[in-house]
């Protein structure tokens, strides 16, 4: 498991910031493309990266994005080491008991990568004695399958990429995760895996922000109202998620932009 160092990238301010000007700490895990990454150029990178230069520039404020993993995000929000999480978080009521969440941006579906050779026709096979299912930490497809999946073996992994290596490897019979990804794994690897997209729950993601912050929730509010109105959601789907939306059209399942 990755220690948990945040790691800062400081993105300049246009030259409009006033130097005393307060910076926007935004948290993300850059380990999940094309959401929240790392570039060529070794620069944060993405679609949450682009919306929260989009949000800082809206609140006229300097962007700091710090680079937190996944399971960190909460207590870093919490001990106030970062002012909001954008970072693919789906917002769900037990995390709302510690922490607040914007109007939702997002709608995904959860489901699953499986073994080519695997007799799984859908996501509720899974719940076999004799099945290993693979999750990545904190995630909801862990807690779907936590409440769901009592009679499958369940493997907890924190990086996305060691739960997919774990069905193509034959070791796992599943790995459950967001729609989105297990298109694109699957297609990275077609003779080993199959994808199930046919959506077994959807999920909202949103923007965390701490309970007492009232304030800035209302700005981050009016400005995912302002960005979806500029049509800012359809040109990042259209730049980060091309082929993604022409592989859901095909196959008749919706995309989330």
């Amino acid at each position: 498991m990755r220690f948990f160092v945040a790691i800062g990238f400081l993105f300049l301010a246009s030259c409009h910031h006033a130097p005393q000007e307060k910076p926007l700490r935004v948290g993300m895990d850059l380990s999940y493309p094309p959401f929240e990454m790392i570039n060529e150029r070794g620069e944060p990178d993405g679609i949450s990266v682009a919306m929260a230069q989009a949000l800082s520039d809206y609140l006229h404020r300097p962007l700091q994005i710090e680079n937190i993993p996944f399971a960190g995000l909460l207590p870093s929000l919490q001990t106030g080491k970062i002012d909001l999480i954008i970072s693919s978080m789906t917002d769900t009521p037990e995390r709302r008991k510690s922490i607040a969440f914007s109007d939702p941006y997002l709608t995904v579906g959860l489901g699953a990568l499986v073994r080519q050779e695997a007799s799984i026709t859908s996501i509720h096979d899974l719940n076999q004695p004799g099945l290993k299912v693979a999750v990545r930490q904190g995630t909801t497809g862990q807690l779907w399958a936590q409440k769901n999946l009592k009679q499958a073996t369940l493997v907890v992994f924190d990086q996305e990429a060691a739960a997919v290596l774990e069905v193509i490897q034959k070791k796992a019979d599943a790995f459950l995760y967001d729609e989105m990804s297990i298109w694109k794994h699957h297609h990275e690897h077609p003779l080993a895996t199959r994808a199930l997209l046919s959506s077994l729950q959807q999920d909202s993601w949103a923007i965390g922000l701490r309970l007492s912050d009232s304030e800035l929730r209302e700005g981050v509010n009016q400005f995912l109202k302002t960005f979806r109105a500029e049509k800012g959601f359809e040109r990042l789907g259209d730049r980060y998620l091309e082929e993604q939306k022409k592989g859901f059209v095909q196959e008749g399942v919706p995309f989330i932009f």
